[in-house]
């Protein structure tokens, strides 16, 4: 009888080890997208304090996604390969606030007489809702399932921009410049493992974060809406006014913060929110 509890009582204690490890994972993998997503922050930080080399204010105006994925990691002798993680968020309309960020990947290879290895911040721009509906159905490989180009830069850039030339801008921060890179033949993937590890939900769907039906995510998101809210209010600020009858989904909450507030100078920011894109199976 007394082995019999001895039993019963060692595979309970295994049973709570077990899940106290489980736990401990789950809390270290949000901790590292938490992570990620603050690296994001800086780099937007970074990229839009270059006054002469930063994302052309008419490009960010008509963005309808934008990822950033840091610390993109480019290996290559002969055969060269691109990989790294980043942070994707969307809008519905040029007008509309900023969904909630969901994780992806960038991977890419290439052929030819090459050797070493770098490490860029790489910043994309969809200037159109079919690109970023590609990626929320799971893949889209750059230059194939959508059109890429290397985008422009400063002031210059913004007066240049045909936002219609590309359905996505690319560029990179290598070595503290920042300029259009070539990412054809790359592949954005949904990272599902790391979104479930920020939303503590077991299969979370792109479409359930960018819709607003996941978990409400930690304040390092915000912080990284807000950012960026900031910098497209600041590129929308000659566009006419919101109209009266504009849907209220677009509209802010009474007593919302805005994103946008720290910069008395932009105007307020409306509280981030989703839409939804449909998953392809």
């Amino acid at each position: 009888m007394a082995i019999g509890k001895k039993t019963t009582s060692s595979v309970l204690g295994a049973a709570l080890l077990l899940g106290v490890g489980i736990a401990n994972i789950a809390l270290a993998g949000a901790a590292r997208q938490e992570g990620l997503l603050l690296t994001a922050t800086e780099v937007l930080n970074d990229v839009q304090g270059m006054p002469d080399q930063r994302l052309p204010d008419t490009l960010l105006a008509h963005a309808y996604g934008i990822a950033v994925i840091p610390d993109v990691t480019k290996i290559a002798f002969f055969f060269g390969g691109r990989h790294g993680n980043g942070v994707l968020t969307v809008r519905d309309t040029l007008n509309s606030p900023w969904s909630n960020p969901v994780f992806i990947s960038l991977t890419g290879g290439s052929w030819g007489l090459q050797a070493g290895a770098q490490s860029s911040d790489i910043i994309l721009v969809f200037t159109t809702k079919s690109g970023v509906e590609g990626v929320a159905g799971g893949k889209l490989t750059l230059g194939a399932d959508a059109s890429v180009a290397a985008g422009p830069v400063g002031r210059q850039g913004s007066a240049a921009t045909d936002v219609s030339f590309a359905e996505i801008y690319s560029y990179a921060r290598t070595r503290g410049l920042f300029g259009g890179i070539a990412v054809d033949g790359s592949v954005i993937a949904i990272d599902k493992s790391a979104n479930e590890a920020l939303y503590g939900k077991k299969g979370v769907t792109a479409t359930e974060i960018f819709s607003g039906q996941a978990p409400v995510p930690p304040e390092t998101a915000q912080r990284f809406l807000a950012r960026l809210s900031q910098s497209t209010h600041t590129a929308l600020r000659g566009s006419p006014a919101p109209q009266a009858d504009m849907p209220a989904a677009a509209q802010v909450a009474p007593g919302a913060a805005s994103p946008g507030a720290a910069n008395p100078a932009a105007p307020a920011a409306e509280a981030p929110r989703t839409y939804p894109l449909e998953n392809q199976n």
